[in-house]
């Protein structure tokens, strides 16, 4: 038998955002000066009683193998949170703590799907949702929606695309890479029509607590004891607490898809970190003053990246309700050239500000969203600033 990388790894699509983060830090550390739009990650530190909270665990003697689905501690503060916050009742049991919320993904989708088993994913779409359906033997469906309908799929889409094959709908309010929210009437359109279905719902909230203009949070586990059923709310500490690199996400969700995804992960990694669980366990529990004032600071960028590109003529994007992403509609320069590149896509729109202003961003085919590019406001209001500034002269250098 020959010695071959399997068929499943071969068709794996690498993460763009992760690439292009990668290329833009390798000329950082070249000593050129790159603003980056690029990577979804917080450019806040950490709060500092998180922090010390690891500390303490590593004083306490931390440092052990915890139960694969999580320590009991952390388990009841994220049954905590989810009653607090979003009026969830969970127990234990029927939650797991897994590496990231994109582990939590992962192990959600190997727990619920077959082989040819299909999941609609609206988009612009998450770039990783796709390819962890692949890896767990199924289809990824895309169902489009319009920046004219804020990037939220209309309700008859939806039911065109389900087939006697559909096992589930991922459901990303606030989205990446959009920032759409959708209303509580649209979640619960949605509700009806899984219940109905008999859809399961992956609901990734990592975002939920980036919210603006006073939006409020609604979990569509929320809408009744039939959907709540069906659905595995996706959550994790990367986002809301500036702590990407400390890997806690979890899942909550009917028992035997938590317990298969329990199996699942024990096979597979053991446990999360034990020092970052008990430092999430801190987080989760304590005041939330740190989260609202990162709030705060993301809604005056968003502010300022939106009205800045508005102003460019030939782009433009729609103000995002939540999360730290805008979408850049660049259709209207395609075709155009720069010097003697041309622009034809959001690929080589993306690649030639990079080589030709050194600033990054994502383009928009990595989401299913050819035609846009998306921008991360995840950093310094000078970076936005300068950044900007750069690629209005490359849009004005456009011919």
């Amino acid at each position: 038998m020959p010695l071959t990388v399997s068929h499943r790894c071969q068709h794996i699509t690498p993460s763009m955002t992760l690439a292009i983060d990668a290329a833009a830090k390798e000329m950082k550390a070249a000593g050129e000066d790159v603003i980056g739009f690029g990577a979804g990650e917080p450019d806040f530190a950490t709060p500092p009683h998180i922090v010390a909270a690891a500390k303490e665990a590593l004083d306490l003697g931390m440092t052990r193998y915890t139960p694969s689905s999580g320590t009991l501690q952390l388990r009841k503060a994220i049954c905590d949170k989810l009653a607090r916050d979003n009026g969830l009742q969970y127990e234990p049991a029927d939650v797991i703590v897994s590496g990231g919320a994109k582990h939590s993904l992962f192990n959600t989708f190997q727990a619920i799907l077959d082989p040819g088993d299909e999941v609609l994913i609206p988009t612009p779409c998450w770039v990783s949702y796709p390819e962890m359906v692949r890896m767990a033997g199924g289809v990824p469906v895309f169902v489009p929606a319009l920046e004219e309908e804020a990037f939220i799929p209309a309700y008859d889409e939806i039911v065109r695309h389900i087939t006697r094959r559909t096992k589930a709908f991922v459901l990303t309010s606030p989205s990446n890479p959009s920032g759409c929210v959708w209303s509580r009437g649209q979640l619960q359109a949605l509700a009806d029509l899984c219940v109905d279905r008999k859809l399961f719902v992956v609901a990734d909230e990592i975002y939920e607590k980036l919210l603006y203009d006073q939006r409020t949070h609604t979990s569509i586990a929320q809408l009744g004891d039939q959907i709540k059923k069906q659905t595995i709310v996706i959550n994790g500490v990367s986002k809301a607490f500036a702590m990407t690199g400390w890997r806690i996400g979890y899942a909550a969700g009917p028992r035997e898809v938590i317990s298969a995804m329990s199996a699942f992960q024990s096979q597979a990694t053991s446990n999360p970190n034990a020092v970052a669980q008990y430092a999430s366990m801190v987080a989760l529990n304590s005041d939330q003053t740190c989260v609202c004032e990162m709030v705060q600071q993301f809604e005056k960028r968003r502010d300022t990246i939106c009205g800045r590109i508005n102003a460019i003529p030939g782009i433009s994007c729609r103000k995002p309700e939540g999360a730290f992403y805008v979408m850049m509609n660049i259709k209207y320069i395609l075709g155009r050239r720069y010097e003697r590149k041309p622009i034809v896509d959001s690929m080589s729109f993306a690649d030639t500000l990079l080589k030709a202003k050194k600033v990054a961003v994502v383009p928009g085919v990595a989401f299913e969203a050819e035609g846009y590019c998306r921008l991360s406001y995840a950093t310094s209001m000078d970076n936005i600033q300068r950044g900007l500034d750069r690629i209005a002269e490359f849009v004005g250098e456009l011919r």
